[in-house]
């Protein structure tokens, strides 16, 4: 009888052992059906990625990065999520040389399957040719539209298609500002155009220098003047004009753009106003152009604009939020509200599988440029963006700037044909700065570059 009981004992630890391995499998199912830690539309392949319909597959992204360099380990950081909760591996395969070998790539027909553009134009040829795949086919325009303002999916739409999705970007707009010997003086943080105005008298009043400007940097001096016509444009005329103007549609040489022009060249051409003169500008380094803010006697002048990247040029052992601050280029005309010009990535899909699309889909939400955004370089472009995602307060703030805005758009030169965004018109208002050409000649210069 022993004996029997003992058997039966055996049986039953045997059957439990069993049981409990069968029941792995099951316990990793619920796990990978698990909530991700990032919101991800219903009903897409994410969903189904989330549930390890592909895990094992791999997805490839060229870009302008390699993997090695600083923004190389930031994206590798930023799908780092989706990594681990998909199964599927992200290989970013980008180099300096993208601009010239991604059409060689596209041509042989070894597409990437998603390409990482840092500027929109580049990806109109891809639109023309038919090789990149709409959003409509793989997103709803209501996840879209929770995800983003509607400037961002203006920037990648190609008559009419929406094609990209973007990614993370970096502000222009902003005015840097020597904060300590700010706050000393009392000088107030202007928020509309009288008031910057009203500063820079102030400023002269008190017998210094309103602004530090400087557009040189060799074959590419003038790129900062155009900078600040873009600016100019999104603030004293229209979205469709700047569109306009951008695509070639409005002459450089028409009232509103040589309106956006005079409106900066009224503050530059004030040797009053601006550090070394005007005729110091056009000679004057634009990385240089910032440091006497910070001279050891106190600033020689007070104010410069530039994108985020400027602070890389400021002196050694500066600090955000002590040495410097920064504040929104205001605005001129409320009609136009408060644009904010930027440059950064937008996203592709050149090859349609499920598990391409779910690489697409995650790029749609904030967690997707947590690598910036923890470690600092640029911003989220998703309105679904929070504070605390922010881990370098300097890109807070910026952040907390961003999301005042009402509209966007990108470098306007960026999006024009070489000859004239990196060409003609670096080299005409870089001539019109100096005073070797009035402003009609050097407009009119521009627009007889324009390709026909």
């Amino acid at each position: 009888m022993k004996k029997v009981l003992w058997q039966v004992l055996a049986l039953m630890l045997v059957a439990s052992i069993l049981l409990a391995a069968c029941g792995t499998p099951a316990t990793e199912e619920v796990a990978t059906s698990t909530p991700a830690a990032f919101p991800y539309p219903a009903g897409g392949a994410l969903e189904e990625a989330l549930k390890g319909a592909y895990n094992g597959k791999t997805v490839t992204v060229d870009g302008a990065f390699e993997g090695n360099d600083p923004d190389g380990v930031k994206f590798a950081e930023s799908v780092k999520a989706f990594e681990e909760a998909t199964g599927i591996t992200v290989n970013y395969i980008g180099n300096k040389e993208f601009e010239a070998t991604i059409s060689v790539r596209v041509d042989a027909g070894d597409a990437p399957d998603i390409v990482d553009f840092p500027q929109p134009g580049k990806a109109a040829q891809f639109v023309a040719s038919g090789n990149i795949v709409p959003v409509s086919e793989y997103l709803s325009d209501e996840w879209l539209t929770q995800q983003y303002n509607q400037s961002w999916r203006d920037m990648v739409t190609f008559d009419g298609a929406e094609m990209g999705i973007f990614h993370r970007f970096n502000g222009k707009s902003l005015v840097w500002y020597p904060k300590k010997a700010w706050d000393e003086a009392g000088y107030p943080i202007p928020e509309t155009w009288e008031e910057l105005i009203a500063l820079n008298d102030q400023i002269v009043a008190d017998g210094d220098t309103p602004w530090c400007i400087g557009i040189e940097s060799g074959a590419a001096t003038g790129w900062a003047a155009t900078d600040w016509t873009e600016e100019m444009m999104l603030r004293t005329t229209s979205l469709e004009n700047y569109d306009a103007w951008v695509a070639g549609d409005l002459a450089f040489d028409s009232p509103e753009v040589k309106k956006a022009v005079e409106s900066w060249s009224a503050m530059w051409f004030n040797d009053a106003y601006v550090f070394g003169g005007r005729s110091s500008i056009v000679t004057t380094f634009f990385g240089d152009s910032p440091t006497p803010m910070f001279d050891a006697d106190g600033p020689k002048c007070w104010m410069h604009k530039q994108g985020n990247f400027i602070t890389g040029f400021f002196p050694e052992g500066t600090v955000a939020g002590e040495d410097y601050g920064f504040f929104y280029f205001p605005p001129v005309d409320p009609a136009f509200g408060k644009p904010f010009l930027v440059a950064g990535d937008s996203m592709y899909m050149f090859n349609d599988r499920p598990e391409v699309r779910a690489l697409m889909e995650y790029f749609t939400v904030p967690e997707s440029a947590s690598g910036w955004l923890q470690g600092g370089g640029a911003l989220a472009a998703h309105q679904t963006v929070t504070p605390d995602m922010y881990g370098v307060e300097l890109e807070k703030g910026i952040a907390e700037l961003v999301a005042q805005a009402t509209s966007f758009r990108f470098d306007g030169s960026d999006l024009m044909p070489g000859e004239v965004g990196a060409g003609s018109f670096w080299e005409h208002i870089s001539s019109y700065v100096a005073g070797s050409e009035d402003l009609d000649t050097a407009m009119q210069a521009i627009d007889a570059t324009w390709p026909k």
